[in-house]
């Protein structure tokens, strides 16, 4: 696969996993990416200056498009999206993942209650960070998320990311904040909330301390083996779309084909003749 293949194949997967978007908007978003690429020709989309994109809207107003509402979908006739299922990681890798971080440590007490938070609720990072203290409720153990458009989504949090979080907000959370206030369940040493970005260099570096390929470990892998492995042991797909806040019920299944996949495994391992 080319350079700008792979770049679009990975960009469409984001659109679709994460934000969620139709079936149409993504082949719009397909073929417009597509014909601008197609103007780069040799020159990848990574090395593209202002310069490049200047000359793509030149050229879409010579040819009578308007730029503010550049559509060109409608004389390209495009095959239909093959939508690439995100890489989960097993349930070891996720064990190891989560084991990572130093519980001895305020930082790493706080690393380890975000991490079982994740893995537990299938949220965003930009959720997980976004977490108030408001939000939590740890006596019926359960977390509001707010996904797009603010949606609120009530998501259970399960036995192991309870006992952290209460650790962290017992112990941890006090000596970050000393003494100052913060309205954000996860924070730093200076009262701040955590960034997304933060946040994803400190799920690389425990990936590496796991011993886990860096090549299998994206912002949003715990997302994505979240709703894997709940699949793989029979939870019912529109309760996993609740769980993930995906308004259509097209986004979540296209994690039905790890069932798919795992069952073909099985059988051609266990069976006579597989």
């Amino acid at each position: 696969m080319e350079e700008s293949d792979k770049l679009l194949d990975e960009f469409l997967n984001y659109l679709t996993v994460e934000k969620g978007l139709s079936k149409n908007t993504l082949e719009a978003y397909n073929r417009d990416i597509i014909k601008y690429l197609s103007f780069l020709k040799d020159v990848s989309p990574l090395n593209a200056n202002p310069s490049h994109i200047v000359s793509f809207l030149s050229k879409l107003k010579e040819n009578g498009i308007s730029v503010r509402s550049y559509t060109p979908t409608a004389n390209i006739d495009m095959p239909k999206l093959a939508v690439r299922l995100p890489e989960a990681l097993s349930i070891d890798e996720v064990g190891r993942l989560i084991e990572a971080p130093k519980t001895e440590d305020n930082l790493g007490l706080r690393d380890k209650a975000m991490l079982e938070t994740l893995y537990a609720t299938g949220m965003r990072v930009s959720e997980l960070v976004s977490i108030k203290l408001n939000d939590l409720n740890l006596q019926t153990g359960y977390i509001a998320a707010y996904g797009k458009g603010s949606k609120e989504r009530i998501v259970p949090l399960g036995e192991n990311a309870i006992s952290c979080i209460r650790k962290y907000l017992d112990s941890s959370r006090p000596m970050l904040l000393k003494h100052r206030k913060s309205e954000y369940l996860f924070v730093t040493s200076r009262s701040k909330r955590l960034t997304r970005q933060a946040f994803w260099a400190l799920i690389k570096r425990y990936a590496l301390l796991a011993g886990i390929s860096k090549n299998k470990v994206k912002p949003h892998a715990l997302r994505h083996s979240f709703a894997t492995h709940l699949l793989e042991r029979g939870a019912d797909l529109r309760a996993i779309q609740t769980m993930l806040g995906h308004a259509d019920i097209s986004t979540t299944q296209i994690y039905t084909h790890v069932k798919t996949d795992t069952l073909r495994a099985i059988h051609k391992k266990s069976h006579p003749r597989g």
